[in-house]
């Protein structure tokens, strides 16, 4: 499950598209017991990094729907969510949260760094972008890196 999940789901239960940060630490760490009050706080910076979070003073705001975002029952965030992802694994969890099979996605990657002779990275982003996935913020890293 994805890191948009865990991000979702405080802002879900709120019915609003802004929160304290304080309060989105207690709705994960208290209200859910998903992390450590230390671990939320984490969890915002990765987060933010990655462009689901923007923080406002000391509120957060999602920059997506939450109700678009299915949190089921059994959801248990897993703590690798806490650390950042590269590029790659940010576009290939927007390809598995589209529903589309890691293995494929991964296979089309691979076909498109082959055949390109580009980055992985770069490969990952257009194959999303071919599947009609905005990974716009992903793009922009690429491009900071060159």
């Amino acid at each position: 499950m994805s890191l948009r999940v865990a991000v979702a789901a405080p802002f879900r239960a709120a019915g609003d598209r802004r929160l304290a940060e304080s309060s989105f630490v207690v709705a994960l760490s208290l209200d859910r017991d998903w992390f450590s009050p230390d671990q939320a706080k984490r969890l915002v910076d990765v987060a933010a990094s990655e462009g689901l979070l923007n923080r406002e003073g000391e509120e957060l705001v999602v920059s997506f729907n939450p109700e678009e975002v299915t949190v089921p029952d059994d959801f248990r965030p897993d703590e690798s969510l806490l650390r950042e992802r590269s590029t790659f694994e940010r576009v290939l969890d927007a390809c598995t949260d589209a529903g589309i099979d890691k293995q494929t996605a991964v296979a089309g990657i691979n076909e498109l760094q082959a055949e390109f002779a580009v980055t992985v990275e770069a490969a990952a982003i257009v194959f999303a972008r071919r599947q009609g996935l905005d990974v716009d913020d992903a793009a922009a890293d690429v491009l900071e890196e060159l």
